[in-house]
This record gives structure tokens, C-alpha cells and sequence, in this order.
């Protein structure tokens, strides 16, 4: 069952033999429906070329989820952002787009605009002022490839008639190249809907089963309170679900669990499936407690784990599921049942967050019926898909801008 918004009455595909006259109808060459990153960067790509460009955006702002990334800091890129990280039914499909513009490419962008940044970790770069850098360098591209941009305009409807005539709330607008770049479901506050989806539909492309991707877990019952009564607590762990692992920190909330590790983990795990959690992934557990029971025999296992985990976390466990004896009295057999439980912490999710905080929806528009090189509808000439639209997903980490702009950048190759 597919998770999006029904297809509104309002979007229509119809043919007609012949283009649309109507004098009082705006005309450019290229329309792009969405200014984030994907529907920027396609926009100053056609621009260059000297096509004309318009692009409308229902919101206030170009770029509005580009400034809340990474913290208000904007994690632009991932320095290891290749194909193979990406999540997708058609595996093969982002190849070509990520291959032709790659991390280098958008670097060499950010430092012709002398907008310093950084390098977080894992290849995660980062400004090191303000996301507002990003999007003004974006903006002051889209000015000088001459592209127009209009905010608070809302579609009210698209009709293909030897190109596409798209009603707004402030004019008919005639293209001859349509470009959707509307993205996902993510962050409905910020005014994320399945317009995408519905257009996609609507003119035959097949849709692929959306679902929140990056997003924290929720817990329910004693197992939630085990999490409420450490919100705030961060542990080093690797996390794993679906035969994929991610070596990161998890977070404990008044929800259930978050950070990192269960952010990337997310995107693999499906209902009713347990998460996996190393709690000490470099350490060699069973071996350092048969140690510090030689060493320390008196000392209570809470004590030993404490120089280990965060004193809070090893009090609870030792309190909900661990023998908190004194180390002298843990059998070889307890120590490996602590082992275990610490090496293997399985949990079971009620579910998660949804799209209110997911930072990304999985799935969306099927890559099957689209170019791999300019991402145009195969069987609608003129109808381009880029962007979180698109069923391409990566992990956390700047990856998903990069394949934002890379899709853009590829599709306005061509439009």
C-alpha cells in the first residue's frame, strides 16, 4: 500500500493536437515546480545553457529545508557520496547522475563562493557559518543564469498539451520542459506533500511504496521508561537491521531512541523486526570482565560496567535486566549472559517518529520509467522527476544533497 497523498482532482494530463495560443498565457522554456536543492541547482544548470527559466515555489523562501539541514549549518555533501551507498529499486539507476557531478564538483562550487567549511566526520562536510551561505550561493547562481523565481505560488493543476500548461494561483504559465522537484513526504510542516506522486500518476509513471527513512524509534510500555529515564544519553554503538550496520552514537529520548546509528538503521528496518545494538563494539567484553573479576572480586558489576557505559545506563540495566552482584559471585555463565546482552542488545520497535521528523522519505516516483541520464519520463517527452521525488535514497550524512544535486545537475543538462 502505498503511504502518500491520493492524487488530487485538481492535477489532469490531457493531449490536444495543437499548442496552446492564448496570448494571455506566460511562456519559458523550462518549468521547475519546487526551489530546494535539486529544483536550484536544475534551474542555474538550464539557465547556463541559455534556456529561460521559471521556478515556482508554494513556500516563503527558496531553500527552506536547506537552511534547518545539518543544524542550521548545512551538511552539503558526503566526501564518499558514490552510487553504491544509495538505497533504490533500480539499484543501477543513480550511477550515471553521481558519476557526472560528484562531491568534487559541488566543493569546487562552495569554494568559488569562498564559503568556508569543514569536515564533521565520515566525509560529512559542513559550513562552518550558516546553511543561509548555501542558499545564497545558490540564489546568486540562479540570478546570474538570468532564472526567474517565484515564491508563494501554488499549481493548481498541469495539462500536457504539446508541452504542458500549468495553472497557479498567480498565472497560466506554457513549457515546453517540466521539471518535478517537489521532493517527499519529509517534514509536512515545512509543507512536504505527495504532489510529486500524484503528477507522476497522473501521467502514467509508476510509484513506488513510500515510507519515513533517518528517523528516530518510539517504545511503548516498561521499555519506553527504560528510555524516558536516560533521555539525553549518547552511546557509541554499531546498530544493525536489514544486513546493514552503521557504527555511530544512539540517543536516548522521551519517545524512544534516536541519534545517528538508529537514524541510519531506520532506513533498513521494517515492522515487526528486531535492531540489533553493540554497545561496546572495540572491546572484547566477556575477556575484560573475567579480568576484573580476578582484579576486582568485591567490586559490584554496576561499578565495572560504569567505567565502561555512562554510570546512568549501566545503573538501569543493572536495575531492569543485568545481576548486579558483586563480581566474585557472577557465575562464568552470568558474565557471559552480560556479554551478550551488552554485545547483542536486541530491541523491538513499536515504530517510529514518521514523516513529522524523518529527514527523508524511501521510495517515491519508480526510477523504471525515467532516463538514467536526464531524468525524463520515458513516455512523457519533456516531464523530468529529480530530487528526494525520485525512489533514491541515501544514508545520513550529506548524501541525499548530493544526490540532489546531482540530479538536478543532470536533468538540466537536457531540459
Amino acid at each position: 500500500m502505498h503511504d502518500f497523498l491520493p492524487v488530487p482532482h485538481h492535477v489532469v494530463a490531457v493531449t490536444s493536437p495543437s499548442r496552446h495560443r492564448d496570448p494571455s498565457v506566460e511562456r519559458y522554456d523550462v518549468v521547475v515546480i519546487g526551489a530546494g536543492a535539486a529544483g536550484l541547482m536544475c534551474a542555474i544548470e538550464a539557465g547556463k545553457r541559455g534556456r529561460r527559466v521559471l521556478v515556482l515555489e508554494h513556500a516563503d523562501r527558496a531553500g527552506k529545508k536547506v537552511l534547518i539541514s545539518g543544524g542550521g549549518r548545512c551538511n552539503f555533501t558526503n566526501l564518499y557520496a558514490t552510487p553504491d551507498c544509495f538505497q533504490s529499486q533500480n539499484k543501477s539507476f543513480c550511477v550515471s547522475a553521481l558519476t557526472r557531478y560528484t562531491p568534487q564538483d559541488f566543493i569546487a562550487l562552495v569554494e568559488k563562493h569562498r564559503i568556508a567549511y569543514h569536515e564533521k566526520k565520515l566525509g560529512q562536510l559542513f559550513c562552518d557559518g550558516s546553511a543561509k551561505e548555501i542558499v545564497r550561493m545558490l540564489l546568486d547562481e540562479a540570478e546570474a543564469a538570468k532564472v526567474t523565481i517565484r515564491l508563494q505560488c501554488k499549481v493548481g493543476g498541469i495539462r500536457s498539451i504539446n508541452g504542458f500548461l500549468i495553472e497557479t494561483d498567480l498565472a497560466a504559465i506554457a513549457t515546453d520542459s517540466l521539471v518535478v522537484a517537489t521532493g517527499g513526504l519529509s517534514i509536512p510542516q515545512m509543507g512536504a506533500t505527495g504532489f510529486a506522486y500524484a503528477v507522476a500518476q497522473q501521467f502514467g509513471l509508476k510509484v513506488t511504496p513510500t515510507r519515513p527513512g533517518l528517523v528516530p524509534f518510539t517504545r511503548s510500555g516498561q521499555a519506553l521508561a527504560f528510555c524516558k529515564s536516560l533521555a539525553g544519553v549518547s552511546i557509541p554503538c554499531i546498530a544493525s537491521c536489514g544486513g546493514s550496520s552503521f557504527w555511530e552514537n544512539l540517543l536516548f529520548t522521551h519517545r524512544g531512541i534516536s541519534g545517528p546509528a538508529i537514524l541510519q538503521v531506520s532506513s533498513y528496518w521494517h515492522e515487526a523486526e528486531q535492531v540489533h545494538i553493540d554497545l561496546l563494539p572495540d572491546l572484547d567484553l566477556l575477556a575484560y570482565l573475567k579480568e576484573q573479576q580476578d582484579a576486582r572480586p568485591k567490586a559490584e558489576l554496576q561499578t565495572i560496567l560504569s567505567m565502561l557505559l555512562p554510570r546512568s545506563f549501566a545503573e538501569a540495566m543493572c536495575a531492569t535486566s543485568l545481576p548486579n552482584r558483586a563480581m566474585a559471585q557472577l557465575s562464568i555463565k552470568d558474565l557471559g549472559v552480560v556479554a551478550h546482552t551488552l554485545k547483542d542488545w536486541s530491541i523491538l520497535p513499536d515504530g517510529t517518529e514518521g514523516y513529522r521528523t524523518a529527514e527523508v522519505t524511501l521510495g517515491g516516483v519508480h526510477t523504471i520509467g525515467l532516463s538514467s541520464k536526464t531524468m525524463e519520463a520515458a513516455g512523457v517527452p519533456g516531464l523530468f522527476f529529480i530530487g528526494e521525488a525520485l525512489d533514491v535514497t541515501g544514508p545520513l550524512g550529506g548524501y541525499n544533497f548530493q544526490w540532489a544535486w546531482a540530479s538536478g545537475y543532470a536533468a538540466g543538462q537536457y531540459v
